[in-house]
């Protein structure tokens, strides 16, 4: 019974996170998504860069981050799936290569960071294993984190810790026009813990070595 519920888990959070078509035929182009990423690097291109909006938190790291998923997000902010108005506007304006052309950027920027493998993982308490084993997180995630079943799921292995906490209690938040997540599994994963043990698993999967990083990117082109 729990091999099936789990494999009916993975199979409708495949579908939910399916990316464009341009993504997963590999059409991104990644000098095109360099000229493009303009509007990105404000706050993705600067080191320590925080938003406001719904909390104070470090914007994400994306470069590293995989194409696809990059694609299947701002597709998710663009249909208002996620719900973010900074966010959706900016998806608002991309077409899906350009989309496909800023995944492709900034997923080939992790071939400059230092292996994975050649990191330390620390080990989880007990508290933060229990937690983490409750829903099967790496069943999706992956191994330490890093290497997701599928390339349209994230990379979360060393992700700032505050916006993992963010994104986790978005998924939580429902009937707010301005902030939450519409993703029918994360939102039944997230439903099971409280704040405290959503903050307690991000500080770890934050603590995990990673590819992703923030690069410096002159708004000078």
């Amino acid at each position: 019974m729990k091999n099936s519920l789990l494999s009916a888990v993975l199979f409708l959070a495949s579908a939910l996170a399916a990316p464009s078509v341009l993504a997963q035929e590999g059409k991104g182009n990644v000098k095109d998504g360099e000229k493009k990423a303009a509007m990105c690097i404000g706050c993705h291109g600067i080191v320590g860069y925080q938003s406001s909006f719904p909390e104070i938190h470090k914007v994400p790291m994306i470069a590293g981050q995989n194409a696809d998923y990059i694609v299947a997000a701002l597709v998710a902010y663009n249909k208002g799936e996620r719900k973010h108005p900074t966010m959706r506007s900016i998806a608002g304006s991309l077409s899906e290569q350009d989309m496909a052309d800023l995944g492709a950027f900034y997923q080939q920027q992790a071939k400059d960071a230092p292996a994975v493998a050649s990191k330390p993982v620390p080990p989880a308490s007990a508290k933060v294993a229990e937690l983490l084993n409750k829903t099967a997180c790496v069943s999706c995630h992956g191994d330490n984190f890093s290497k997701p079943i599928s390339p349209a799921y994230p990379k979360l292995a060393g992700q700032h810790a505050d916006y993992l906490y963010v994104a986790l209690k978005s998924y939580q938040t429902k009937n707010n026009a301005q902030v939450g997540r519409a993703n029918g599994v994360m939102a039944g994963i997230a439903g099971q813990y409280t704040h405290k043990e959503l903050k307690l698993m991000a500080d770890y999967i934050a603590s995990l070595p990673g590819d992703m990083r923030v690069v410096p990117q002159s708004s000078f082109r």
